[in-house]
């Protein structure tokens, strides 16, 4: 990383300060990559697949005969890859302020384009906010024809999450609260913002918006907190014997510029 730049962890780590210039110009329009993107990584096209099979298990009409079909040609995939992987887990990538907002989490489950869990949301940076549109299929369906407010609360932390990333202050999660005005509809083009509002201290805010055509269905107030390389090691100690884990924490720290010992 370039001397002077702003370093941003995965784990809501920054090196505190005012952000800089660097940061800001994440706001730039970038246009959207994500055909581009989806090229250079091939489990980008896995993770499409397999959102296809979750849609329609959940929401089609399928006889059981072949479901159990799909079973037997589902597991055998699943016993081959998991023959054929490596010990220890894949090392997460960690997102750059400066780039594409899409590629910070390539593993999210809400704009990861490599996990089949997430939908996904597409986002780029717009004016300095985050943007983006979305489309949830059956497998996030609440009330009927509804997307599940679970699943709107998860999208909300997520994207404030990146827009902090964008402004230089990323944070954990400390209260999120929602305002679900009007039934969020399912299998429909959506539109999603989020921006960074300002910070005290360690306390970061941010909102963000979820509309259908120019209908505002749910919005969120976030209050993040920055954490310290130290903490988070501390609480990914407690809940991991990973050594890789450990040591990504660390790794991050000393890319920061912090002791971690």
């Amino acid at each position: 990383m370039p001397d002077g730049e702003l370093g941003v962890s995965d784990f809501g780590i920054s090196p505190g300060g005012p952000p800089t210039e660097a940061a800001r110009r994440a706001g730039a329009p970038e246009g959207d990559e994500s055909a581009r993107r989806a090229s250079e990584d091939v489990r980008f096209e896995l993770a499409a697949q397999l959102r296809r099979i979750t849609s329609a298990m959940v929401g089609l009409p399928i006889s059981d005969t072949d479901v159990d079909a799909a079973t037997a040609a589902v597991k055998e995939v699943a016993d081959g890859l998991e023959r054929v992987a490596g010990p220890g887990r894949r090392l997460r990538a960690q997102p750059d302020p400066v780039g594409h907002p899409q590629e910070f989490f390539p593993t999210s489950p809400v704009i990861g384009f490599a996990n089949p869990v997430a939908p996904p949301v597409v986002v780029e940076a717009v004016d300095g906010e985050l943007r983006g549109t979305a489309y949830f299929d059956y497998q996030y369906e609440g009330p009927p024809t509804c997307v599940h407010g679970g699943v709107i609360a998860m999208v909300f932390d997520e994207m404030l999450g990146a827009a902090n990333i964008m402004a230089g202050s990323p944070g954990m999660t400390g209260t999120l609260t929602i305002r679900y005005r009007k039934p969020t509809p399912l299998r429909t083009p959506l539109r999603l913002e989020a921006r960074f509002m300002g910070r005290e201290g360690r306390k970061i805010r941010t909102y963000g918006a979820i509309f259908h055509e120019q209908t505002l269905t749910a919005e969120a107030e976030g209050i993040f907190i920055e954490l310290v390389p130290q903490r988070f090691l501390a609480i990914v100690s407690e809940n991991s014997d990973s050594p890789d884990a450990i040591e990504q924490v660390r790794a991050d720290a000393r890319r920061l510029g912090f002791d971690d010992s």
